[in-house]
């Protein structure tokens, strides 16, 4: 996955923007407003996901590619790298599941 496959699926989803919130480099993916990806654009080698905390530790424990989440809360953020062990369709499973995390969480007047 490059990061062109991974910003257009991520923009591919309902509500979702992007921004550059907190330096030039650092891509961020919202919906409704709530962050549920983000990632360096410069060297694109890791994302940082949302996750359910139970199913974080399951991940952490399995895959040498998934640590807690960098510069982020570590219960309910997780970091994975890629083009590693993980194969591309595992990685928008996580993405699917951060952006549904976040997007359950919003109001029905936002979610519409």
């Amino acid at each position: 996955m490059d990061i062109e496959e991974f910003r257009n699926y991520c923009l591919s989803k309902l509500l979702v923007t992007e921004a550059l919130p907190f330096d030039d480099k650092t891509l961020v993916f919202k919906v409704g407003g709530k962050m549920f990806a983000l990632t360096n654009i410069d060297s694109f080698e890791s994302i940082n996901l949302k996750c359910n905390p139970e199913w974080a530790i399951e991940l952490r424990e399995k895959y040498n590619d998934v640590t807690p989440g960098y510069h982020m809360n570590k219960q309910h953020w997780n970091t994975v790298r890629i083009n590693n062990e993980l194969n591309d369709s595992f990685i928008l499973e996580l993405i699917d599941h951060s952006y549904d995390l976040v997007y359950r969480q919003l109001p029905k007047s936002i979610r519409g």
